[in-house]
């Protein structure tokens, strides 16, 4: 009988540790290290198609012509630079042979929220008009137009208003939208 005694106090001690010590234990701080490890499984799988995500598409973006790059970064910048399309705006109008007399940014315009079709704020590109006074005669305005047109920075013509003259020498004022990426 002794024999079949100790036995059976050995599977009855080892269910009671497993009872009392080895489940806690494997449901308690064992459970929860189990799950953080998966969160931080899940975080690092994400983590590499990020990485391989921003590899792809830097290698599309070096496979890019540096000529047509350049092209983009002119039709959309990354800043307004209001001085240099002034200086564009003046030298297409001189090409042209229009005499500009005034260049201003028309407040209150910012973002798109005049007129027209606006832009989200959810967006990434931001908007500003400019208003632009020049003298000249109409095949002069007619360049100019066209010259805007075939411009690689992204303009809109807004409104247009001519002031009529009887020597044939016009006053043009032209509200332009600008637009950048912010």
């Amino acid at each position: 009988m002794n024999g079949r005694i100790l036995p059976l106090l050995a599977l009855v001690i080892a269910i009671g540790a497993f009872f009392v010590y080895v489940n806690p234990l494997m449901s308690g701080p064992i459970a929860e290290a189990k799950a953080a490890i998966a969160r931080d499984d899940a975080a690092l799988a994400v983590a590499q198609q990020y990485t391989a995500q921003e590899n792809q598409l830097a290698a599309a973006r070096n496979a890019i012509d540096p000529a047509e790059l350049t092209k983009l970064n002119e039709l959309l910048p990354d800043s307004a630079d209001n001085v240099r399309l002034i200086l564009d705006l003046d030298r297409i109008a001189g090409d042209s042979g229009l005499q500009v007399s005034g260049i201003n940014v028309v407040t209150g315009t910012a973002s798109g929220s005049s007129g027209g079709a606006s832009i989200p704020a959810s967006s990434p590109v931001s908007s500003i008009d400019l208003s632009l006074s020049a003298v000249g005669d109409y095949t002069a305005f007619q360049t100019f137009l066209s010259s805007v047109e075939r411009s690689l920075r992204l303009l809109d013509v807004r409104s247009i208003s001519i002031q009529g003259s009887d020597t044939g020498i016009y006053t043009y004022q032209v509200t332009l939208r600008l637009y950048w990426l912010h």
